[in-house]
Parts: C-alpha cells; sequence; structure tokens
C-alpha cells in the first residue's frame, strides 16, 4: 500500500456503532486525533499544489535573465492558478469526510475530487487570487497615502476593504464544502457562501479568529527560527481547513442540504439525530451534524447527485 493509501475494507463510521456520540469540542478532538497523521498526509498531498509558486519566487530573487525570469514566474504562477482551487477542493473533500466520520482513501478520492469539481473550484480558486492580490495592494496603498497626505478620509475605503477581505474569506468557508458536497451551480454556490458567511456570522467569526491566530503563531515561529518553515507541508493549511469543515459543514447541511429533502418529504442521510434546537453558533465547535450512516448517493432532478 502506498503512503497514502488507507487499508480499509470496508465503509462506515469508523467507530463501535454502540459508542456514544460526543458533541462540540469533544467530538472536534475525538476526530482530530483518530485522524492526525491522515491530516498530516492531506497537508503534504495539498503542499505540492504550492510547488510552482515556490518555483516562481526562487526565480523571482535569483535569476538574473530577465527574461527567462519572467517567462517561468509568469508560466509558474499559471500553473498555480490552474491548481490550487481544484487542490483545495479536493483536501475538503477529503476533510468533509473525515468531519461526517468517514473513511477516505487520500490519494484516490484527492484525485478524483479533483478532477469531479475542477471548473467550480477552479474558478474559486482564480476569484481568491484576484482578491488576495487586490486585498493586499489595499492593505499597502491605503495606509501610505492616508500616512503621506495627513488624510484620515482615505483610512474610510480601507475599512471598507477590510470588510470586503472578511466577507470573502468567510465565503470561502463554505464554496468550496458546497462544490465537494452538492451539484448546485456555481452562481447557487457563490449566493449560498454569501449568506451563510453573514447566517453564522458569530460562528464564522469564530473560526476565522481561530485560523489567524494558527497562522499568526506559525509566522511569529518562522521569524524567529526560519527553520519552521519545514513544517508547512506537514501543517498548518489541513488542520485549519478541518475546523473550517467542522464548524461550516453543519450550517451547510442545515440551509441548503437538509431543506432539499424536506422538499421531498425525506430525512438528510448524512444526519443521524440531527436537532436544529441543538446547534448553537456561538460555540464555534458546536456540531451536530454529520452522524451518518453509509449511504447511497441521491438523485437530484437532474440525474445528478448530492453525494
Amino acid at each position: 500500500m502506498g503512503f497514502f493509501s488507507s487499508n480499509y475494507e470496508s465503509s462506515g463510521a469508523g467507530i463501535p456503532k454502540d459508542e456514544p456520540k460526543k458533541k462540540g469540542i469533544a467530538r472536534f478532538f475525538q476526530i482530530l486525533f483518530r485522524k492526525f497523521w491522515k491530516i498530516i498526509q492531506v497537508n503534504m498531498l495539498y503542499s505540492c499544489a504550492f510547488i510552482p509558486l515556490i518555483i516562481a519566487l526562487y526565480a523571482f530573487f535569483n535569476m538574473s535573465n530577465l527574461k527567462l525570469c519572467i517567462a517561468v514566474v509568469l508560466i509558474c504562477m499559471a500553473a498555480f492558478a490552474l491548481i490550487i482551487g481544484p487542490a483545495t477542493a479536493a483536501m475538503m473533500k477529503i476533510l468533509r469526510n473525515y468531519t461526517l466520520e468517514k473513511h477516505a482513501f487520500i490519494l484516490t478520492d484527492f484525485k478524483k475530487s479533483f478532477t469531479d469539481n475542477y471548473k467550480k473550484s477552479l474558478a474559486v480558486g482564480i476569484i481568491d487570487i484576484v482578491f488576495i492580490i487586490s486585498i493586499s495592494s489595499a492593505m499597502y496603498v491605503y495606509p501610505n497615502l492616508a500616512k503621506t497626505y495627513d488624510n484620515k478620509m482615505i483610512w474610510i475605503p480601507f475599512i471598507i476593504s477590510v470588510s470586503i477581505a472578511i466577507v470573502l474569506i468567510m465565503m470561502n468557508f463554505y464554496a468550496y464544502l458546497m462544490i465537494v458536497a452538492t451539484d448546485i451551480s456555481f452562481k447557487n454556490v457563490i449566493k449560498n457562501s454569501l449568506a451563510l458567511s453573514f447566517i453564522a456570522f458569530k460562528k464564522n467569526f469564530l473560526t476565522l479568529v481561530i485560523s489567524a491566530a494558527i497562522i499568526l503563531a506559525f509566522t511569529v515561529l518562522i521569524i524567529f527560527n526560519l527553520s519552521f518553515l519545514m513544517l508547512l507541508p506537514f501543517v498548518p493549511a489541513a488542520f485549519i481547513a478541518f475546523i473550517v469543515c467542522f464548524n461550516s459543514y453543519p450550517v451547510i447541511q442545515k440551509y441548503v442540504i437538509n431543506p432539499y429533502y424536506e422538499e421531498r418529504g425525506e430525512v438528510n442521510p448524512e444526519l443521524d439525530e440531527f436537532s436544529e434546537d441543538d446547534e448553537d453558533d456561538e460555540t464555534i465547535f458546536t456540531d451536530m451534524g454529520g452522524k451518518e450512516k453509509p449511504i447511497e448517493s441521491k438523485k437530484t432532478k437532474k440525474g445528478k447527485t448530492i453525494s
């Protein structure tokens, strides 16, 4: 068996049938500890998507031939743009399975999700790249303009840019998950992501704060000791993504997936003893969704599936 393979003979919840279902933060750490090494493997696989970016940075800082440098950078950045969105969707697919306590064959499921969800996730990935470049520019330009011209009014577009950045980051909590979990159109993926970023704002904001704290901690460690860069292929991307999946997917179940089944008089097969009244958006690790038994895919009106 390969490094990214899992020796599973059958599907299932991955825990004893009669074991009491834990909730909230207890369930989060139960899954995290059980899947710890698998999440590291997912992070390693996902890190491969950044190889073109690393090559581009190396070329930019080390190549003396300007024309060749520009060509290498452009090719690598184009490759990165074509890969990063689908790779993120593939990672979220596996981590969603872990959140639902389902098995995942890391390499196989990653490759399948990468290709099956390529178009939609590519579009989201490109939007993210444009967003990062735009917001980074705004963060640099507006404070310098405000300082140069001593005009406090310039801080207004800066605050607007920060607010837009927060909303777009929260939308990302849902966009990739909806792409891999549903068969809704790209337009509805964006619309629903925007709606859910406000509907579950408290939970989203706490997820954002925890994610930012983890990134800040790694940034500080790397600043003090560059050897911590060696940890990046192993953590923290997949661990942050796992937190996002754990907190955000129950919201998708409640507002996107459950209504689909309710319209048909059915119960979402992903849920076991889910109760909307038990969901507490104020607690970041509160999660009552994803307690599922092995299921077969359900057909939608278009003959496609919700997986």
